[in-house]
């Protein structure tokens, strides 16, 4: 019974917002949707989904709970340090207009971080589109406040220029709020814009199962421009790139063959 409830459930939410929790590895997302269903005094998903149609902050943290919004400036600084000196200044020297996206971009720590890079590099002319399917994260992530634990990586001559402190808050500088393009998005649904120079989809992919991963992989080349550059996570590593039109460029970098 408690098996058909979730099945229950997974269909529910699918006809209910387009988010198919069939296509996310099945033990993660059940553990972490039943301790939430738990926490709140829901015994069954079907008495929880109800209660998911009628509350919209509910709504929003079974969003919250199933994307895993955990993200900091930064995160893994040597790995933003190879975009910052050598992709994107080779990227530079071909145009100095560049279309960057983050997709999967959660509370928009990582789209700040690019826009950052961007304008110390003199690219701030660029186009950032940060999308997520969490609309509660999009809306934090146009607020920019930060707590001090977001920053922490942050280096010391970017944290004193393109951000403000506010007590033990942090807010980023209006100049690059404006450089992002922020918009809900489903990646496994929706269509992808094309013509990319970067692509930034990090720690996210974990999460998928194998033929999910299949499929984003193949959209994501498909959105990339010819010589346009693909930055996963540290534990997405890529087998086989070529079968999807990409070659590894350096560790966590998959750039899309050029025909």
């Amino acid at each position: 019974m408690e098996d058909k409830d979730f099945l229950l459930f997974i269909k529910k939410v699918k006809d209910y917002t387009s988010i198919d929790l069939s296509q996310y590895k099945e033990a993660q997302m059940k553990r972490r949707l039943t301790t939430l269903r738990m926490k709140k005094g829901y015994t069954t998903f079907a008495s929880f989904f109800e209660a998911m149609t009628k509350d919209k902050e509910l709504f929003y943290e079974f969003l919250d709970r199933m994307t895993i919004n955990v993200s900091e400036f930064w995160r893994n600084p040597n790995r933003w340090e190879v975009l910052e000196q050598k992709f994107l200044p080779d990227t530079l020297r071909k145009s100095r207009k560049v279309k960057c996206w983050s997709a999967a971009c959660s509370t928009g720590e990582e789209p700040y971080t690019l826009a950052m890079i961007l304008a110390e590099l003199n690219a701030q002319d660029s186009v950032v589109l940060a999308t997520d399917i969490d609309e509660g994260a999009l809306e934090k992530a146009k607020k920019a406040v930060y707590s001090d634990r977001s920053v922490r990586d942050v280096p010391a001559k970017y944290l004193q220029k393109y951000y403000r402190q506010e007590n033990l808050t942090y807010l980023i500088a209006d100049s690059l709020k404006k450089s992002i393009r922020f918009q809900k998005q489903n990646l496994l649904v929706d269509t992808f814009d094309t013509g990319f120079d970067l692509i930034v989809c990090r720690n996210v992919m974990i999460y998928f199962t194998e033929e999910a991963k299949h499929l984003l992989y193949q959209k994501f080349a498909n959105a990339l421009k010819p010589g346009g550059i693909l930055f996963v996570g540290s534990t997405e590593q890529i087998f086989s790139p070529a079968q999807y039109g990409l070659e590894s460029a350096e560790t966590f970098f998959y750039r899309k063959t050029e025909v």
